[in-house]
């Protein structure tokens, strides 16, 4: 496999384990790129631009990243917070009043990022096209009564993080969440990420799949999910299915219509570059003099509002505000870390202490949830590679 890009002296190990990943860990199609203090110090990609096809990754490939869109819609909220337009500690109801019913009532702006507002289903799943509709989401969380009290424990919202979020931003601002994200975020970032593609941007974009994992080398430790996650998946009735069952029937990730939907708990769109790009600005200056939080807002992002027993995806998780922390579920780079991995495959995360952000995209999604092997093996590298 020829692996494209470059790194700077010291990161060789990168470069390695993102080879080794097409050698022995199956990827297809992939990017990584890793700034250091707001500096690209990694820049990588190979493969096809499709899971299924022929023509090469380019350098401005991107791909869908699921569920680390959430990290950037948390974003937006906290920078919300940060301008004094939106308190984190204010009851929901407050900016949207419709959500003030079936038991919602004391739900704090806070509980949403925190995976703590007990929605994490809906009785009634919407379809694609419905979940596409921003008012129809935003009605169906709204009507939805919490299968636990708001604030007293957590489970991950896979997929009503979108609409929660979204009607929260475009009630404080006007804006749907994904122009919000263009006009305040990427745009003056000059980050390749969307939520919601824009047609001209259709192109660079390529086909995703599942794919299935790669032998295990013959010396790896073979480990087998506890029955008690097993059980939740295959459950039809668990909070586990429900939740991702949210949108039933699953998307057509490759649909025009879904990636153009704005989703920010499941549909951006970005290059390894853009997702990097993204978590550098959050924790420093970018080599274009731009940052997104300041330092007061890293603490609030990484600080814990969320541990244990994770009631939807039945293991031990650990959350910030819209992020989640390093941990046993989604390790990444040293316990001060935030960020937020895509099921099966990408992951975006910046490190405050070594001055680190890292992304990597894929077109080849795998059924592990939170700590994909491939994300995990760069991760390992970039430690690595740190003095």
């Amino acid at each position: 496999m020829d692996v494209n890009g470059v790194v700077a002296e010291g990161f060789e190990p990168v470069r390695e384990a993102f080879a080794a990943n097409f050698e022995v860990r199956g990827d297809r199609g992939a990017a990584v790129t890793v700034y250091r203090d707001g500096h690209q110090v990694v820049d990588l990609w190979a493969g096809t631009k499709d899971v299924d096809g022929t023509a090469p990754w380019q350098r401005d490939t991107a791909q869908i990243v699921r569920s680390a869109t959430k990290g950037v819609a948390a974003a937006a909220l906290l920078l919300l917070a940060q301008r004094g337009e939106l308190d984190l500690d204010a009851p929901v109801g407050e900016y949207w009043p419709e959500y003030k019913t079936a038991g919602k009532e004391r739900t704090l702006v806070w509980h949403l990022l925190a995976h703590r507002a007990g929605v994490p289903v809906l009785d009634h799943p919407l379809t694609p096209e419905q979940a596409a509709d921003p008012v129809l989401g935003a009605q169906a969380v709204a009507a939805q009564a919490p299968v636990w009290e708001p604030g007293t424990d957590h489970g991950y919202h896979a997929q009503t993080y979108s609409w929660l979020t979204g009607e929260l931003v475009r009630r404080v601002t006007g804006r749907s969440i994904g122009t919000w994200i263009a006009e305040e975020i990427a745009g003056p970032l000059g980050a390749d990420l969307w939520v919601g593609l824009p047609s001209g941007e259709a192109g660079r974009v390529g086909r995703v799949a599942q794919v299935e994992a790669a032998p295990p080398d013959a010396h790896a430790l073979r480990v087998r999910p506890k029955r008690t996650v097993s059980e939740a998946y295959a459950n039809p009735d668990s909070l586990t299915r429900r939740a991702f069952g949210a949108i039933t029937p699953m998307p057509d990730e490759n649909d025009p219509a879904y990636r153009a939907a704005v989703l920010p708990a499941s549909n951006g769109i970005a290059t390894a570059d853009g997702l990097a790009r993204f978590y550098a600005s959050l924790i420093g200056e970018l080599d274009g003099g731009t940052r997104l939080f300041t330092p007061e807002t890293v603490e609030l992002a990484r600080t814990e509002r969320s541990s244990g027993p994770d009631r939807v995806l039945v293991i031990n998780t650990r959350f910030g505000l819209g992020y989640m922390l390093h941990g046993g579920a989604s390790p990444l780079l040293s316990a001060g870390s935030f960020g937020h991995p895509g099921r099966g495959g990408a992951l975006g995360f910046a490190d405050p202490e070594s001055g680190i952000a890292l992304g990597y995209v894929t077109n080849g999604f795998r059924k592990s949830v939170t700590a994909d092997p491939r994300a995990q093996a760069l991760v390992k590298a970039v430690r690595e590679s740190l003095p």
